[in-house]
């Protein structure tokens, strides 16, 4: 027996019944595929795959339907991700690129992803243990009050406003602000937040007597800041589209919701994901989480450059289009990278 033969009708049985819902015979496989064979060497085919534990049948009749391990066989054999259009990537593109700031990035981009593949979509935001110091700007806001504005390379944007115990409208406080500007970005840029913090702590033991004062108060003011934040949040869009599959999950989708809404969990399966630049598919049992045990989560980490910083994805029935998710996924993936770098 030909094992590509056999996974050519695994494949066409998957494709079968992502499209219709329906259990899969060997008839309905002989009229819509070119398999080359004859029914009975569709059905000792087919036979063959139940005996593998890919394909089972869900109720005594002569359809059958992909198992878990029958998705992961069919994924697995995947040559490539199903190419997009150019008019789907410009739309993309277009689309993420409106966003104004990180909050606008992540919620366009959840909202695109639940949009396109018409499954629930989750973002992570992008990790500040993972996150680097692009800049620090020092801004006089009165005669003792200053702003420091930290960025990061994810886009991430934080305002402080300090007081100081020195005039700022002089031209004296005017050239302090210049140097000490000079000093804490030559000590922070490029670095890790909990490695800046460090930096600009020894940076502030080195400056002229002069400044110390002033230079200890920025170094405090950014302590919080610089702190990296354990709590990172998620994002969701299209819970509802769950509703449309409904007859996909065996009894109820109360587990599923449930599973959602535990952000913590969530955030566990996605930083996985981040770990790797390529798509990954979890399918059903695959998921360690039991709510979740009856759906796929197609995920794909994202960052500027090499620097993976989060992971977003989907997550939906196992009968799901996986090249075409996957390739939404990957799609929104690399976007959102680019727009995070610059």
């Amino acid at each position: 027996m030909s094992d590509e033969r056999r996974m050519d009708v695994l494949r066409a049985i998957v494709e079968d019944y992502v499209r219709t819902s329906e259990p899969v015979g060997s008839k309905a496989l002989l009229e819509r595929h070119k398999l080359g064979v004859s029914a009975a060497t569709v059905r000792n085919d087919m036979a063959a795959l139940e005996d593998e534990g890919l394909i089972m049948a869900p109720h005594t009749s002569a359809g059958r339907i992909p198992t878990d391990a029958g998705y992961r066989a069919f994924v697995d054999r995947l040559a490539e991700i199903k190419p997009m259009s150019g008019a789907e990537r410009t739309a993309i593109r277009e689309f993420l690129s409106g966003a104004n700031d990180l909050d606008d990035v992540v919620d366009r981009t959840v909202r695109l992803l639940a949009s396109l593949t018409r499954q629930v979509a989750v973002v992570q935001y992008p990790s500040l243990s993972r996150s680097l110091v692009r800049h620090i700007e020092l801004v006089p806001m009165g005669p003792r009050r200053l702003m420091i504005v930290l960025i990061v390379n994810t886009g991430r944007v934080d305002q402080r406003v300090i007081e100081v115990d020195s005039d700022l409208t002089t031209r004296d406080a005017e050239a302090r602000v210049a140097r000490v500007r000079s000093i804490v970005n030559t000590a922070a840029t490029g670095q890790a937040l909990s490695a800046a913090s460090t930096a600009l702590s020894a940076a502030a033991g080195d400056v002229h007597p002069d400044d110390a004062a002033f230079m200890q108060a920025i170094v405090d003011g950014l302590a919080d800041a610089l702190v990296e934040d354990r709590e990172t949040r998620v994002s969701l869009a299209g819970t509802g589209n769950l509703a449309r599959s409904a007859t996909d999950f065996p009894l109820t989708l109360e587990p599923v919701l449930s599973a959602l809404e535990q952000h913590v969990v969530l955030l566990k399966l996605m930083s996985t994901a981040a770990q790797e630049d390529l798509v990954a598919v979890r399918i059903g049992h695959e998921n360690p989480v039991a709510g979740l045990q009856s759906t796929s989560m197609v995920v794909s980490g994202y960052g500027p450059g090499d620097d993976l910083v989060g992971g977003l994805g989907v997550v939906g029935p196992t009968r799901m289009d996986y090249p075409t998710t996957m390739a939404y996924v990957r799609a929104v993936a690399t976007y959102v990278s680019r727009i995070i770098a610059t």
